[in-house]
């Protein structure tokens, strides 16, 4: 089964962040079979949040929320179960310094 890791975490916590480190996570889970995508996000100030209301579009600067901790990055993996996932998502390295929220992917078929 498929789980998504969102990675979250206050800005000023990663700044400075070795990649490194997030990239031999990235490594092993590939090694073990875990893994199935993962990237980092550009900062906050980066972000665009569309929304459509009666059929209008608007277009907001900034992310949807006003947050402590914002979305940093995710990990897609696949595990056997949400306990093994829980388990792989505890070893993501931002983990230390925010949190890792851990969901079920639903698949959508055509």
């Amino acid at each position: 089964m498929k789980y998504l890791c969102l990675v979250y975490s206050e800005e000023k916590k990663l700044e400075g962040w070795d990649d490194g480190e997030c990239q031999a996570y990235c490594q092993s889970l590939q090694g073990s079979g875990h893994l199935v995508a993962a990237e980092a996000l550009q900062p906050v100030h980066t972000a665009t949040t569309v929304r459509i209301r009666n059929g209008k579009l608007s277009v907001t600067d900034g992310p949807f929320a006003e947050t402590k901790e914002q979305l940093a990055g995710f990990y897609l993996i696949e595990a056997r179960d949400l306990n093994e996932a829980i388990q792989l998502a505890a070893k993501i390295p931002p983990a230390r310094v925010g949190s890792i929220e851990v969901r079920p992917v639903r698949t959508l078929t055509p």
